[in-house]
């Protein structure tokens, strides 16, 4: 009797849909699993990123046009979408026609997002940490302190105590979560020459704070025009990579745009670079859950006939970019006085604070 032959299997290319279905029946302590979770765990990854679009996909543009949108800081298809074509041109060295085709792609492609309900608005508003001052009648009058994801303006005359509050944030910013702080880092860009590393170490002593400790988690640049400190937040986006940023101060905001743009002649121009400068501050407090404090400068209207004729500057502009806004005094005794100007759920109200040797007190 003729024994019967076994016949030779055909090898067949596993299909990375089989393959997956495969997984479910490989055992456990089979070596092989890690490897077929790996290759899925790859393919999701890789199937994810095909999904969202990129400024490559859009039409007509190729790595030279990418490369300049980039240089440009344009790196995500809404921040081409929501452009002029005019404004796109001359921020990527583009011409017009191009550019405006390149906005038209973009605006079909870009995920502009979609609305939510009052809930799940509140819900992401429980994200939202606040950090102390040190001074309890002003963390009062901020409803607990100053909150993340928001853009707080703090002008006054000289000498009135803004560049303190910006030094108080940035060591208070290192403290721990469960004393008031952040636990993070902070980006700090001086127009002003007035960052002292001798009045932080002052008042992380007065925190019971190691001073050099505090100092390395403050990191500081210069800056020496307008166009420098608009060129420094695209620093900031790229260091900040991996780091826990929770504070960026900009003191002051408004004192390069103010020197370099002058007369009324001007004015357009200086308000339209202005507004670009806050929206990407903004942007940074919203992709961080950071803080952003800006001081600003004041100027007196000769007009006024009643009233503190004292004004900020920024116009309308920086009003509006302006989540909080804070506006401080001088007082007898060295005290300064603190007004709520505007917020958008807190009354307007005052409060007094001291500036000592240890930092701000009541």
């Amino acid at each position: 009797m003729a024994s019967k032959t076994r016949k030779p299997s055909k090898t067949k290319e596993i299909t990375p849909v089989e393959k997956a279905k495969t997984t479910a029946t490989v055992d456990e302590n089979d070596d092989g699993l890690d490897l077929v979770e790996q290759e899925q765990e790859a393919r999701i990854v890789t199937e994810e990123q095909l999904d969202e679009p990129t400024i490559e996909d859009l039409p007509g543009v190729g790595p030279a046009t990418a490369e300049k949108l980039r240089e440009a800081g344009f790196d995500e298809l809404l921040a081409i979408a929501v452009m002029t074509a005019s404004a796109l041109a001359d921020a990527a060295e583009l011409g017009e026609a191009v550019a405006s085709k390149i906005i038209q792609s973009a605006k079909k492609m870009a995920n502009i997002g979609g609305f939510l309900s009052g809930g799940q608005l509140l819900e992401r508003r429980r994200k939202v940490m606040k950090l102390q001052s040190q001074v309890e009648s002003l963390d009062a009058l901020l409803g607990g302190g100053f909150e993340t994801q928001a853009l707080i303006e703090v002008y006054g005359a000289f000498g009135s105590g803004k560049t303190q509050i910006a030094h108080q944030l940035a060591v208070n910013c290192t403290l721990p979560v469960d004393q008031g702080g952040f636990d993070g880092d902070v980006f700090y860009i001086d127009t002003e020459d007035t960052f002292r590393p001798e009045r932080i170490m002052q008042m992380s002593r007065g925190l019971d704070l190691d001073p050099d400790e505090v100092l390395e988690r403050i990191h500081v640049a210069r800056a020496y025009n307008s166009d420098h400190q608009m060129l420094l937040i695209d620093e900031i986006k790229r260091m900040s990579k991996g780091m826990n940023v929770k504070l960026i101060v900009v003191d002051s905001l408004t004192g390069h745009f103010r020197a370099e743009y002058i007369g009324r002649g001007m004015l357009a121009d200086r308000q339209q670079k202005l507004n670009r400068h806050l929206k990407d501050l903004k942007q940074i407090a919203d992709i961080n859950n950071a803080l952003i404090l800006v001081t600003n400068q004041v100027h007196s209207k000769p007009d006024a006939m009643w009233g503190d004729p004292t004004k900020p500057v920024g116009g309308h502009i920086l009003a509006h970019a302006s989540t909080f806004r804070l506006y401080l005094r001088k007082a007898k005794g060295g005290r300064r006085i603190v007004r709520l100007v505007d917020s958008p759920n807190l009354p307007e109200g005052e409060c007094v604070m001291e500036v000592i040797e240890d930092g701000l007190r009541d």
